[in-house]
Protein backbone atom coordinates (compact mmCIF):
# COMPACT_ATOMS: atom_id res chain seq x y z
CA UNK A 1 0.00 0.00 0.00
CA UNK A 2 1.61 3.44 -0.93
CA UNK A 3 1.23 5.66 1.35
CA UNK A 4 3.18 9.09 2.91
CA UNK A 5 2.29 10.00 6.42
CA UNK A 6 4.06 12.46 8.87
CA UNK A 7 3.48 12.39 12.57
CA UNK A 8 4.46 15.92 14.10
CA UNK A 9 7.63 15.95 11.92
CA UNK A 10 10.16 18.59 12.19
CA UNK A 11 13.19 19.33 10.55
CA UNK A 12 15.75 21.72 12.37
CA UNK A 13 19.34 22.80 11.11
CA UNK A 14 21.75 23.82 13.76
CA UNK A 15 23.93 26.90 13.36
CA UNK A 16 27.13 26.18 14.72
CA UNK A 17 30.24 29.21 16.23
CA UNK A 18 26.76 31.57 16.99
CA UNK A 19 26.94 31.48 20.04
CA UNK A 20 28.49 35.08 21.00
CA UNK A 21 26.16 38.03 19.95
CA UNK A 22 23.41 36.63 22.19
CA UNK A 23 21.64 40.07 22.52
CA UNK A 24 21.15 39.99 18.33
CA UNK A 25 20.16 36.24 18.97
CA UNK A 26 16.93 37.28 20.83
CA UNK A 27 16.11 40.16 18.54
CA UNK A 28 16.00 37.46 15.75
CA UNK A 29 13.86 35.32 17.50
CA UNK A 30 11.08 38.22 18.60
CA UNK A 31 11.29 39.21 15.05
CA UNK A 32 11.22 35.95 13.80
CA UNK A 33 8.48 34.59 15.59
CA UNK A 34 10.43 32.08 16.93
CA UNK A 35 11.41 30.48 13.79
CA UNK A 36 15.31 31.06 14.95
CA UNK A 37 15.80 29.44 18.47
CA UNK A 38 18.55 28.02 20.53
CA UNK A 39 18.83 24.06 20.89
CA UNK A 40 19.13 22.95 24.54
CA UNK A 41 22.97 23.34 24.08
CA UNK A 42 22.77 27.04 23.58
CA UNK A 43 23.14 26.41 19.61
CA UNK A 44 21.08 28.49 17.50
CA UNK A 45 18.84 26.43 15.41
CA UNK A 46 16.48 26.97 12.40
CA UNK A 47 13.46 24.93 12.18
CA UNK A 48 12.74 24.64 8.53
CA UNK A 49 9.89 22.40 9.25
CA UNK A 50 7.57 22.30 12.01
CA UNK A 51 5.40 19.94 13.23
CA UNK A 52 4.24 18.86 9.89
CA UNK A 53 1.30 16.13 10.30
CA UNK A 54 -0.54 14.95 6.76
CA UNK A 55 -1.29 11.77 5.19
CA UNK A 56 -0.76 10.92 1.59
CA UNK A 57 -2.78 7.89 -0.38
CA UNK A 58 -2.66 6.25 -3.53
CA UNK A 59 -4.20 8.78 -6.15
CA UNK A 60 -2.93 11.82 -4.15
CA UNK A 61 -1.56 14.57 -6.53
CA UNK A 62 -0.54 17.58 -3.87
CA UNK A 63 0.94 20.77 -4.98
CA UNK A 64 2.96 23.00 -2.35
CA UNK A 65 2.29 26.01 -2.23
CA UNK A 66 4.39 28.71 -0.20
CA UNK A 67 6.31 31.96 -0.50
CA UNK A 68 10.13 31.48 -1.20
CA UNK A 69 11.46 29.98 2.52
CA UNK A 70 7.96 28.38 3.16
CA UNK A 71 9.91 24.83 3.56
CA UNK A 72 8.59 23.21 0.21
CA UNK A 73 12.15 22.07 -0.79
CA UNK A 74 13.05 21.44 2.52
CA UNK A 75 9.96 18.84 2.79
CA UNK A 76 10.41 17.67 -0.97
CA UNK A 77 14.20 16.43 0.09
CA UNK A 78 12.36 14.71 3.50
CA UNK A 79 9.96 13.16 1.17
CA UNK A 80 13.17 12.02 -0.74
CA UNK A 81 15.33 11.02 2.13
CA UNK A 82 17.75 13.54 2.15
CA UNK A 83 16.80 14.74 5.60
CA UNK A 84 15.22 12.85 8.40
CA UNK A 85 13.02 14.18 10.75
CA UNK A 86 15.04 16.15 13.77
CA UNK A 87 12.06 14.97 15.44
CA UNK A 88 8.38 13.43 15.27
CA UNK A 89 7.78 10.99 12.63
CA UNK A 90 7.58 10.74 8.85
CA UNK A 91 7.01 7.09 7.03
CA UNK A 92 6.71 6.68 3.58
CA UNK A 93 5.86 3.95 1.87
CA UNK A 94 6.43 2.77 -1.61
CA UNK A 95 9.43 3.14 -4.36
CA UNK A 96 10.67 7.12 -4.87
CA UNK A 97 11.75 9.53 -8.33
CA UNK A 98 13.30 12.45 -7.62
CA UNK A 99 13.08 15.15 -10.40
CA UNK A 100 14.40 17.88 -8.30
CA UNK A 101 17.95 17.85 -9.59
CA UNK A 102 17.70 15.70 -13.36
CA UNK A 103 20.93 16.41 -13.88
CA UNK A 104 22.57 14.78 -10.20
CA UNK A 105 25.15 12.60 -10.52
CA UNK A 106 26.20 13.60 -14.33
CA UNK A 107 29.72 13.82 -15.27
CA UNK A 108 31.29 16.27 -17.95
CA UNK A 109 34.35 14.26 -18.76
CA UNK A 110 32.52 10.62 -19.28
CA UNK A 111 30.31 10.36 -23.05
CA UNK A 112 26.33 10.75 -22.96
CA UNK A 113 25.98 6.61 -22.87
CA UNK A 114 27.69 6.50 -20.09
CA UNK A 115 26.08 9.67 -18.24
CA UNK A 116 23.06 7.42 -19.09
CA UNK A 117 24.44 4.56 -16.76
CA UNK A 118 25.47 6.88 -14.35
CA UNK A 119 21.98 8.69 -13.92
CA UNK A 120 20.33 5.59 -14.03
CA UNK A 121 22.22 3.75 -11.00
CA UNK A 122 21.38 6.64 -9.13
CA UNK A 123 17.62 6.17 -10.10
CA UNK A 124 17.85 3.04 -9.24
CA UNK A 125 18.30 0.69 -11.88
CA UNK A 126 20.69 -2.18 -12.77
CA UNK A 127 22.61 -2.41 -15.56
CA UNK A 128 20.09 -4.94 -17.04
CA UNK A 129 17.50 -2.22 -17.04
CA UNK A 130 19.51 0.51 -18.34
CA UNK A 131 20.70 -1.97 -21.52
CA UNK A 132 17.14 -2.65 -21.65
CA UNK A 133 15.98 0.96 -22.17
CA UNK A 134 19.08 2.15 -23.87
CA UNK A 135 17.91 2.17 -27.45
CA UNK A 136 14.86 4.03 -26.17
CA UNK A 137 16.67 6.69 -24.00
CA UNK A 138 18.82 7.60 -27.05
CA UNK A 139 16.14 7.82 -29.64
CA UNK A 140 13.96 10.17 -27.24
CA UNK A 141 16.71 12.36 -26.56
CA UNK A 142 17.48 12.86 -30.10
CA UNK A 143 21.10 13.10 -29.55
CA UNK A 144 22.55 10.69 -32.67
CA UNK A 145 26.12 9.84 -32.92
CA UNK A 146 26.60 12.83 -30.14
CA UNK A 147 25.53 10.00 -27.49
CA UNK A 148 29.58 8.60 -27.79
CA UNK A 149 31.13 12.23 -27.11
CA UNK A 150 32.19 13.92 -24.11
CA UNK A 151 29.21 15.88 -22.28
CA UNK A 152 31.29 18.93 -21.86
CA UNK A 153 30.79 19.05 -25.70
CA UNK A 154 27.21 19.31 -25.28
CA UNK A 155 24.89 22.19 -25.62
CA UNK A 156 23.17 23.28 -22.39
CA UNK A 157 20.10 22.10 -23.95
CA UNK A 158 21.40 19.17 -25.03
CA UNK A 159 22.77 18.01 -21.79
CA UNK A 160 19.28 18.43 -20.07
CA UNK A 161 17.57 16.79 -23.38
CA UNK A 162 19.76 13.01 -21.93
CA UNK A 163 19.14 13.73 -18.87
CA UNK A 164 15.21 14.36 -18.80
CA UNK A 165 15.32 11.32 -21.29
CA UNK A 166 16.94 9.16 -18.30
CA UNK A 167 15.05 10.58 -15.51
CA UNK A 168 11.75 9.96 -16.66
CA UNK A 169 12.28 6.80 -17.91
CA UNK A 170 11.42 4.85 -14.09
CA UNK A 171 7.81 4.69 -13.24
CA UNK A 172 7.90 5.06 -9.33
CA UNK A 173 5.18 4.80 -6.72
CA UNK A 174 6.01 8.25 -5.57
CA UNK A 175 7.28 11.16 -7.63
CA UNK A 176 8.69 14.51 -6.23
CA UNK A 177 9.04 17.42 -8.30
CA UNK A 178 10.26 21.32 -7.67
CA UNK A 179 8.27 22.90 -10.47
CA UNK A 180 7.11 20.89 -13.96
CA UNK A 181 10.20 20.35 -15.85
CA UNK A 182 10.60 22.63 -19.11
CA UNK A 183 13.59 21.27 -21.54
CA UNK A 184 14.87 21.96 -25.23
CA UNK A 185 13.46 23.76 -27.87
CA UNK A 186 9.39 23.66 -29.21
CA UNK A 187 9.45 20.96 -30.95
CA UNK A 188 11.24 18.11 -28.07
CA UNK A 189 9.11 20.66 -25.40
CA UNK A 190 5.66 18.97 -26.63
CA UNK A 191 7.34 15.22 -26.45
CA UNK A 192 9.03 16.07 -22.76
CA UNK A 193 5.13 17.49 -21.87
CA UNK A 194 3.58 14.21 -23.11
CA UNK A 195 6.09 12.15 -21.50
CA UNK A 196 5.97 13.80 -18.05
CA UNK A 197 1.65 13.82 -18.74
CA UNK A 198 2.57 10.05 -18.94
CA UNK A 199 4.54 9.68 -15.98
CA UNK A 200 2.22 11.41 -13.92
CA UNK A 201 -0.51 9.44 -14.62
CA UNK A 202 1.28 6.13 -13.83
CA UNK A 203 2.50 7.42 -10.95
CA UNK A 204 0.39 6.65 -7.75
CA UNK A 205 1.46 9.67 -5.19
CA UNK A 206 2.64 12.78 -6.86
CA UNK A 207 3.98 16.16 -4.98
CA UNK A 208 4.92 18.91 -7.02
CA UNK A 209 5.85 22.31 -5.89
CA UNK A 210 4.74 25.04 -7.72
CA UNK A 211 3.67 28.76 -7.98
CA UNK A 212 1.33 28.48 -11.05
CA UNK A 213 -1.86 28.34 -10.32
CA UNK A 214 -2.55 26.79 -13.98
CA UNK A 215 -0.44 23.78 -13.47
CA UNK A 216 -1.59 23.11 -9.75
CA UNK A 217 -5.25 23.34 -11.43
CA UNK A 218 -4.47 21.15 -13.95
CA UNK A 219 -2.52 18.49 -12.02
CA UNK A 220 -3.24 18.47 -8.61
CA UNK A 221 -5.97 17.52 -6.37
CA UNK A 222 -4.75 18.85 -3.52
CA UNK A 223 -3.00 21.33 -2.00
CA UNK A 224 -0.44 22.01 1.01
CA UNK A 225 0.16 25.53 1.80
CA UNK A 226 2.83 25.55 4.13
CA UNK A 227 3.72 29.33 6.11
CA UNK A 228 7.04 29.02 8.07
CA UNK A 229 7.43 25.97 8.18
CA UNK A 230 4.14 25.21 8.75
CA UNK A 231 0.62 23.77 7.68
CA UNK A 232 -1.25 26.83 7.00
CA UNK A 233 -4.10 24.74 4.48
CA UNK A 234 -4.45 21.32 3.45
CA UNK A 235 -7.32 20.83 1.52
CA UNK A 236 -9.13 20.55 -2.18
CA UNK A 237 -7.60 22.77 -5.20
CA UNK A 238 -10.58 24.53 -4.88
CA UNK A 239 -10.99 25.12 -1.17
CA UNK A 240 -7.26 25.92 -0.92
CA UNK A 241 -6.39 28.37 -4.06
CA UNK A 242 -8.17 31.23 -3.84
CA UNK A 243 -7.01 32.13 -0.02
CA UNK A 244 -3.19 31.42 -1.33
CA UNK A 245 -3.55 32.76 -4.64
CA UNK A 246 -6.82 35.67 -4.46
CA UNK A 247 -10.62 34.39 -5.63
Amino acid sequence: MVSIVFEQASVEFPIYNADARSLKKRLIRVATGGEIGASAQGHVVVRSLDGLSFTLHDGDRVGLIGHNGAGKSTLLRLLSGVYEPTSGHAAVTGEIASLIDISLGTDPEATGRENIYLRGGLLGMTRKEINEQMDGIIEFSELGDFIDMPLRTYSTGMQLRIAFAVSTIVRPQILLMDEWLSVGDAGFQEKAEQRLNELVRSTNILVIASHSRELISKVCNRLIWLEHGKVKMDGTVEDVAPHYFGA
